[in-house]
């Protein structure tokens, strides 16, 4: 039986190119808005691109907020991707603060400006980056388990999550001599800064192990 995964449909986000990635890893996917539907998914994805003001008052609109709320809260898979995962934090400061879904206690802060060593840096960050490890991360028993370590990811973005408890990190990657969150999760709740449906095999390698939970 093909693993079922509902994207959540809150007029934000690449959504056919999710689906499409989903469906050649071997998933019956379905696109929904619908709060009853979203509650009692087998597993649920949250996309998004853009601001995240926006991401949230789409949601709220929708009257999904709860609904993915209780779907964390049952113990099922969840992944965001992008906005999708910046989402899952308390909080972000972009344009000012807006709250989040809180599944993940963390603040969305913009990515440096600068290098290290003070040179500027272009915003957004824009292309492949290689990941690794975060600070306490399991990578062998999570859905990364068989990327290698520095394998390859495709990001688009201005902030980044900055979780509260280190162990919530996941995968790393630099940017101008920074860190960078590219990868969270606590339980089943999993995040991607990163698009795996723009990163090749590496990103369906992390969707089919999605496909495994």
């Amino acid at each position: 039986m093909s693993a079922g995964v509902t994207i959540v449909d809150y007029g934000s986000g690449n959504l056919l190119s999710v689906a499409r990635a989903l469906e050649h890893c071997g998933a019956n996917v379905r696109l929904s808005g619908d709060p009853a539907e979203i509650e009692r998914a087998d597993r649920l994805l949250v996309p998004g691109v853009g601001a995240f003001a926006e991401g949230m008052h789409g949601l709220e609109q929708q009257q999904l907020v709860e609904p993915i709320k209780a779907f964390a809260r049952a113990g099922r898979p969840l992944l965001g991707i992008c906005l999708g995962m910046q989402m899952l934090a308390s909080r972000s400061l972009e344009f000012g603060e807006t709250e989040g879904l809180r599944l993940i206690e963390g603040d969305v802060v913009a990515i440096p400006n600068v290098t290290v060593d003070g040179a500027r840096l272009k915003t957004p960050h824009i292309g492949w980056a290689s990941l690794h490890p975060g600070p306490q991360s399991s990578w062998g028993n999570t859905v990364m388990r068989s990327l290698s370590i520095g394998a390859s990811a495709y990001l688009v973005h201005s902030f980044h999550m900055k979780p509260a408890d280190s162990r919530d990190i996941l995968a790393l990657a630099t940017y101008g001599g920074h860190e960078i969150t590219a990868a969270i999760q606590r339980e089943n709740i999993i995040g991607c800064q990163f698009h795996p449906e723009k990163s090749g095999e590496n990103g369906l390698k992390l969707l089919g192990h999605f496909l495994e939970l």
